[in-house]
């Protein structure tokens, strides 16, 4: 996922990986729940914003290492030097990235939050355990389930909720030039080996830093379950398996799978999305819709194993909604070529590029199997965004650009394609926001919502 910042504390995006005595560092808390059939226990979860956001300076003042989308060579020289001469500081959560608590268990993500020196736009946190690592999870032979309000979430945006298989300890351990950690947000890798990631393993993202687009030579890469992008017009989940587990670097656009190279990646870009006006169903989710989007409901995911065992392959991904007490089974495709089933699988994946016509590298990469390995340790990402790649039309318009619309996959929602402009979603929605709340861990299947 590529997220934009235009201008964060002192007017500059920037991070590092040892942590300043400037601004203290105050994790938002928001705990969750580990349910079973006999009822749910509480867990002191906090979230912790990504390092990606964070004020970095140098180690003896206040002068920022990063400025103006580009690094300071004389603190910055090199990503060695780099870690030796930059601090990252502690953030103060509400007032400069718009992250609040409303009430015990939410947490709620404000798209453009404007302070005496500029405007922070879009956020991404983590959950936190109370030990300072990232709160790890085995989703296998499990459902997970949290409640979530996207009606002040136009066309373009996203409030993403997922899984990354980060470092517990963000990478420190792993790592010399880390020093501050999961406490500090750091260590982050997605399925597209993101380059924007300023630090990877303990250096600086100095060599070949591109000040226009803001990407360096290095990619942050590891699995990725997308359990939710959405905003108040569509949405998909989309599990993102990888040829190797666990956090990983790539080194230059070929290797990280940027532009053409999309299928030289260890992992999968593209994933196996499910995403219900995509597949047919214009009437399925949105305001007024089967979901309504114009008010809160709870989103459940189910990953069920081959053998309904904890140590069972995984077999197939499901969905439900539940909205006004009532349970909304996930609708089934209805593309023609495509036998009709409301679960991601690998006969679902294959079935599904190929009506498509989209190559299915999830299959290549080890589908759902692979997918399943990776579940084992998964990190909570929460996170609001704009795009500055594709405008979000991947998620909610007609993608790719010159695809026609009769062709099958190709409208992923009703959005216009101008709708998400960064420029424009800035200006004119700078109040969006997402909420989510009452997290919940599983157990037993059914254990963590009430029909």
């Amino acid at each position: 996922m590529y997220l934009a910042i235009i201008c964060l504390y002192l007017a500059a995006s920037v991070l590092g990986q040892r942590p300043g005595n400037v601004i203290a560092e105050n994790a938002v808390s928001m705990p969750m729940q580990t349910c079973t059939k006999g009822g749910c226990t509480l867990e002191n979860t906090k979230v912790v914003l990504d390092a990606n956001w964070r004020w970095i300076h140098t180690n003896s003042g206040y002068t920022n290492c990063y400025n103006g989308n580009q690094w300071d060579p004389k603190y910055c020289p090199d990503g060695k030097k780099c870690v030796q001469n930059c601090v990252l500081e502690g953030a103060d959560y509400q007032k400069t990235y718009g992250i609040s608590s409303p009430s015990s268990g939410s947490l709620k993500l404000n798209f453009v939050t404007n302070t005496p020196n500029g405007k922070t736009v879009g956020s991404r946190v983590y959950l936190l355990a109370p030990n300072n690592n990232y709160r790890t999870f085995n989703l296998l032979n499990r459902e997970f389930s949290f409640d979530v309000d996207v009606s002040n979430l136009p066309c373009g945006l996203n409030g993403a909720l997922y899984f990354s298989q980060m470092d517990a300890d963000g990478g420190m351990s792993k790592h010399s030039g880390n020093k501050a950690g999961a406490k500090y947000g750091t260590g982050y890798c997605d399925a597209q080996c993101p380059q924007d990631i300023k630090f990877i393993n303990g250096e600086a993202n100095v060599n070949n830093w591109n000040r226009n687009s803001g990407f360096g030579n290095y990619g942050s890469c590891c699995p990725e379950m997308d359990i939710w992008e959405a905003n108040s017009d569509s949405t998909a989940y989309t599990p993102h398996p990888c040829r190797t587990l666990g956090q990983s670097r790539c080194s230059g656009n070929s290797q990280c799978g940027a532009g053409n190279s999309r299928y030289n990646n260890v992992c999968d870009r593209d994933g196996c999305d499910f995403n219900p006006y995509r597949l047919g169903n214009q009437n399925f989710f949105g305001p007024g819709k089967q979901v309504d989007t114009r008010r809160p409901f709870t989103v459940v995911t189910q990953f069920v194993t081959s053998n309904g065992q904890d140590n069972g392959q995984l077999k197939e991904i499901r969905r439900l909604y539940v909205q006004n007490g009532k349970v909304v089974q996930n609708v089934k495709t209805n593309i023609k070529g495509v036998s009709a089933t409301n679960v991601i699988s690998d006969a679902y994946c294959k079935n599904v590029k190929s009506a498509f016509g989209d190559r299915n590298y999830f299959g290549e990469v080890g589908g759902m199997g692979r997918m399943g390995q990776a579940l084992k340790s998964m990190v909570l990402v929460l996170s609001v965004w704009d795009d500055h790649v594709a405008g979000m039309k991947w998620l909610d318009s007609r993608y790719p650009d010159n695809g026609l619309p009769s062709k099958a996959g190709v409208m992923r929602g009703r959005c216009s394609p101008s709708s998400g402009d960064p420029n424009t979603l800035e200006s004119q929605s700078p109040g969006s926001s997402v909420t989510y709340s009452n997290i919940k861990q599983f157990g037993t299947m059914g254990s963590t919502y009430k029909s």
